[in-house]
């Protein structure tokens, strides 16, 4: 299954009114996992940015005068989202600028029905406390240290995990990077995000019997068998 985080950032709060979108960052997860595969892209909104905006992004006219309008990088956007889900902080906010934009360039609005609101899933998970996802990283531990100003790409990523705590938890979250080492070819490196240790263990999956039959079966290996460092750890799972 994959699904796409998405934040944006921009001009203002009107999305029909006059503002427009500036920035757009998303991530990518298959199966709950973070694959490293991102979109990023500053655009140019052709009109000036209000302060009270540049002060919580920080993207100013200057900066954004020399990037591509969004008709420019609307198709490049439609193909990395695809048709897959889409997970957003208050998704009315960005599917409501994304829609204005791809009106705009004459393309096919985002469906409503394939998003999934992280705001709506915390009030549900949390009713009564904040669900600011700025909150909810501290309710979660995760470092926002990097998060001097709001950024898509930044936010996408934070979300990302803030998603993953919501639905029950960061174990099975993994993290891809290329690194570029000098080898012939860009590695991968996954890093795993530390499980937390359950507060009841799980019952033994495996019976004193089946623990019997497998050391018989690995017993023909001989002494040098690597299974028979782990025979110890097996008969204390079976005994619970």
């Amino acid at each position: 299954m994959r699904e796409i985080v998405l934040d944006t950032e921009t001009t203002g709060l009107e999305a029909n009114n006059g503002d427009r979108v500036v920035e757009i960052g998303c991530v990518e997860m298959v199966n709950r996992i973070l694959t490293g595969n991102t979109y990023h892209v500053y655009i140019n909104p052709e009109r000036n940015m209000p302060v009270e905006a540049f002060n919580v992004h920080g993207l100013s006219e200057e900066f954004l005068s020399d990037k591509p309008k969004f008709a420019e990088v609307a198709d490049a956007f439609l193909e990395f989202i695809a048709e897959d889900t889409l997970v957003i902080h208050n998704a009315a906010f960005d599917i409501g600028f994304l829609n204005a934009e791809l009106a705009r360039a004459s393309k096919p609005a985002i469906a409503r029905d394939r998003v999934v609101d992280t705001l709506a899933l915390a009030r549900r998970k949390h009713p009564g406390a904040s669900a600011k996802l700025d909150d909810l990283m501290s309710r979660y531990g995760i470092d926002s240290s990097r998060r001097v100003k709001h950024g898509a790409l930044l936010d996408s990523e934070l979300l990302a995990e803030v998603y993953s705590e919501l639905l029950g938890g960061r174990q099975a979250m993994l993290v891809g990077l290329v690194v570029e080492d000098g080898s012939a070819a860009p590695r991968l490196v996954v890093d795993a995000v530390a499980a937390r240790p359950r507060p009841e263990p799980l019952a033994p999956r495996l019976t004193l019997e089946e623990v019997a039959f497998h050391r018989d079966f690995i017993a023909g290996m001989g002494e040098k068998g690597i299974w028979n460092q782990f025979l110890v750890d097996e008969v204390r799972a079976a005994e619970g």
